[in-house]
Parts: structure tokens; sequence; C-alpha cells
């Protein structure tokens, strides 16, 4: 699954009202239906897992597979070696080998560690242009290879 059509909630980071940690905080990935409407303009504390459209009604899981809140994203790294860029990257998040999965439109990309002002407040969402489903198999998000969030200064 490649994805699309990114959010961020830049104005609580960027304004130091959520001090979001990108290279300390543990971030998770939950999984959604088609159900949820994202909103670019949302508050910060509408953006946040299990809250309005990111629902626990709405997301998409199996046990022991693709956990419920999410998978935690691994071999995070914050760039900002390169010139007027910096980025957030991770490995490409999976699900077991023996998912099955229906129904995934998108991921809620949000810090699981962060809790004032906003517990569990999104990052980005991202939709993945249609139906995704895995039966008895692997689920992977291919992450953009330019990373989950890219600034151009």
């Amino acid at each position: 699954i490649v994805g699309s059509d990114v959010r961020i909630d830049g104005a609580d980071m960027f304004g130091n009202v959520a001090a979001m940690d990108l290279d300390a905080d543990t971030f998770r990935v939950a999984l959604y239906n088609n159900t949820i409407t994202p909103d670019n303009d949302v508050t910060a504390a509408n953006s946040a897992y299990n809250v309005v459209q990111w629902v626990t009604a709405q997301e998409v899981f199996q046990a022991g597979q693709w956990a419920q809140a999410g998978v935690a994203l691994s071999g995070v790294t914050l760039n900002a070696g390169t010139a007027d860029v910096v980025f957030f990257d991770a490995t490409d998040p999976s699900s077991g080998t023996a998912a099955t999965l229906a129904n995934v439109y998108g991921m809620l990309c949000y810090d699981d560690t962060l809790t004032t002002p906003v517990a569990d407040q999104g990052l980005t969402y991202n939709y993945f242009g249609g139906v995704q489903s895995v039966t008895n198999g692997q689920l992977t998000i291919v992450l953009n290879a330019l990373g989950i969030l890219r600034i151009t200064l």
C-alpha cells in the first residue's frame, strides 16, 4: 500500500504548543476504513487517535497481526542534514504474516508519547487511493521515499 493525501498538525508543533519529539517519541500507525471524513482544518484535539473520525469503531485491526491502536513505527529517523529540507521517516510498517484485513482505506500516524496538550495527537493521515485488503498474508505500508513528513525550508 502506498499512501497519499498527507496532513500535518503543524500549527501546534511549530507554535510549540505540542512538544512532539520526532526523534524520541513513539509514533504509531492505525488503519481506518472508509467511514471517516478527514479534515485538514481540524483542531489538534480532534486529530488525536480515538477521537471524532479516528474512533476505534472505524479502525481496522486484527489481534496478533495489526494491533488495535496501531503498529509502532520502527527505524524512525529525523534528518536535517539535507540542504534546505528536514524530514521524518521510518521503516515501512507491516502486519504479521497471517493477517486478514479488509476495507483498509488509510492510516493515521500519531504521537503515542505525547500527553499534553492532547494525548495521542495526530501527525499525518494518508489515504491509500482506494480500498486495500489482505487475506492470510502480510500488509505492508510503503511510506513515501521522501519521508512521512518533509519540510522544505
